[in-house]
């Protein structure tokens, strides 16, 4: 049990296995069925997320009531308002299940723990803080003026084991397109012989 979450703590927090026992002693983890949220707008967020196995996307609803997809987060990844769980405002967002998933839930505490466990972590965290703020700027740069196709094309980059774990409206929400623009832009890749992966 947690074999992803205690590599995850190894491998990029750097913490020996003692220190990741201690630490998944008494841990809160939680099996939540396809469609089931872990998150709704207008609930305060207190709580980072680790995908141990399945698939999260986080999204909000537009003025027009249309989902705009923020973000996917398959295993290994975290998902969290941050926002929401450092100012302790209610989120805009909402969290929920694709396909049944277990999660590690990471809470304030966890965080105290962690940081008295690794004193490099809170330097860690900051570098994954602003790795996170990275990802986000260039997400809007391609949102605001990149071709469909480069978007894609970064998608892709970025989740490359999920194109077939999803629906196709779902990757174009969060390209920012049509479904029928994101169509065309897979036919004229196939076209050219482009084969994601």
């Amino acid at each position: 049990m947690l074999e992803n979450f205690k590599s995850y703590l190894n491998t990029q927090w750097g913490l020996p296995n003692d220190a990741i026992e201690e630490l998944c002693n008494g841990i809160k983890t939680k099996k939540v069925v396809k469609e089931e949220f872990l998150l709704k707008s207008g609930e305060v967020c207190d709580l980072t997320i680790f995908v141990e196995k399945g698939l999260l996307r986080m999204y909000a609803l537009n003025e027009k009531g249309k989902i705009d997809i923020l973000q996917f987060a398959p295993e290994n990844w975290l998902v969290s308002d941050r926002g929401s769980v450092y100012f302790n405002e209610p989120s805009n967002y909402y969290i929920d299940a694709i396909e049944s998933t277990t999660v590690v839930l990471l809470d304030q505490n966890f965080i105290d723990r962690i940081s008295r466990l690794g004193p490099s972590f809170r330097k860690l965290n900051d570098r994954l803080l602003h790795n996170h703020i990275r990802h986000l700027n260039k997400r809007v740069s391609l949102l605001l003026g990149a071709s469909a196709e480069t978007r894609y094309l970064n998608f892709i980059k970025l989740y490359p084991d999920i194109l077939l774990r999803v629906p196709q409206w779902m990757v174009a929400s969060y390209l920012g397109i049509a479904p029928e623009s994101l169509s065309r832009v897979r036919r004229d890749l196939a076209k050219n012989n482009f084969r994601p992966g």
